[in-house]
């Protein structure tokens, strides 16, 4: 039995009796088991509250440098931006043997060596060819108006790398040009593009790209569409490879050529129609002078 004095100290200072461990005979509370436990209580409010454990927070990552998008490179942004979220584009590749037309090229340097035709010139030649006989792929979408438009002329963008940045020089009427003419304007356009004197009206219009991309010493890659246009070729790096000729495995000059191109414009046989006739002018440039 717990003695009313007992009952009152408990109670005065808050203390559960049903907590306290009795000492007293026969399981009795006394009045030193209760003065016991508000001793222990003012113990442990008296020792400092431990403090929570902190989740570890992750320092942040060092930034080396913030570089402005705006200018030349906001321009490209945009455009390639805008080229993902509206066209629909597929790529398409093939693997061609070039050497005959590397043999095209030295040729034409070392008799003519007055009309400046190199590479770029020859498969900005053989594009234009293909796209009279593929107009599907020089053309772009007017997506108010829900109609393809279908251009009458060939404006033929390329890309060239400057120390601003990668910019798509247009040669405007290229397929009015000769591929002597072809490569004055192209060496125009690039000597322009690298002094940054090329003005606002060269970098529009264009409606088709050639991109050599294998001066970068790469093989392939899957373009971006140049918007509004339809389709861009690209052209990887051309280098020794084994290649079957008549039977045999020999080393020839092997490039792969890689076309995307808007599949609203037109489906897949178009454009391996056109993939295939440039890559038979590569193979074969006397395929070009026959059909010209």
């Amino acid at each position: 039995m717990i003695s009313p004095l007992v009952r009152r100290i408990a109670a005065e200072h808050g203390i559960d009796l049903a907590a306290v461990a009795p000492t007293g005979p026969r399981g009795v509370i006394l009045r030193r088991d209760v003065e016991q436990a508000i001793a222990r209580r003012a113990e442990l409010s008296a020792a400092p509250a431990a403090e929570p454990t902190a989740t570890p927070v992750p320092a942040p990552a060092a930034v080396a440098d913030r570089i402005p998008l705006r200018g030349l490179r906001r321009a490209v942004a945009d455009k390639m931006a805008r080229s993902r979220r509206e066209i629909p584009d597929a790529t398409t590749w093939v693997d061609v043997d070039a050497t005959s037309l590397l043999t095209a090229k030295d040729e034409l340097r070392q008799t003519r060596p007055d009309l400046g035709i190199g590479l770029l010139a020859l498969l900005a030649r053989i594009c234009v060819d293909g796209l009279r006989r593929f107009p599907e792929l020089n053309s772009s979408v007017d997506t108010d108006r829900a109609e393809i438009i279908r251009h009458g002329h060939v404006n033929l963008g390329f890309a060239a790398q400057t120390d601003r940045g990668l910019v798509v020089p247009v040669v405007r009427d290229a397929d009015r040009m000769t591929t002597a003419q072809l490569a004055a304007e192209l060496a125009r356009l690039t000597g322009l593009a690298r002094a940054g004197k090329l003005p606002p009206e060269s970098l529009t219009g264009g409606t088709f790209t050639l991109n050599n991309y294998g001066v970068f010493g790469v093989d392939g890659s899957a373009p971006i569409i140049n918007h509004p246009e339809a389709a861009i070729l690209g052209v990887g790096r051309i280098i020794d490879r084994p290649w079957v000729t008549g039977g045999a495995v020999t080393a020839r000059k092997v490039t792969q050529l890689s076309l995307t191109f808007d599949h609203r414009v037109c489906d897949g046989g178009a454009a391996g129609g056109f993939l295939r006739h440039v890559a038979d002018c590569v193979e074969a440039p006397s395929v070009l002078l026959a059909n010209a």
